[in-house]
């Protein structure tokens, strides 16, 4: 990733997303059928605090735009 095929911000960064989309499809193709998903994390002291004092958690970052 350091160095681009191309030139160029825009040609570089669909570069970087295509290779992203390739690192995650080999992840995922590694992955066996009967596998189960990973539980889920528990919540961070910041949510346990956010939770405890009945304050609403804060949106996403990738729901901030929409």
């Amino acid at each position: 990733m350091r160095r681009c095929r191309y030139r160029g911000q825009p040609k570089a960064h669909l570069q970087h997303v295509l290779t992203a989309i390739a690192v995650n499809i080999e992840r995922l193709s590694s992955r066996s059928v009967t596998e189960e998903a990973s539980p889920p994390r528990p919540p961070t002291a910041f949510q346990t605090f956010l939770d405890q004092n009945d304050s609403p958690r804060p949106k996403s970052w990738r729901t901030l735009g929409t």
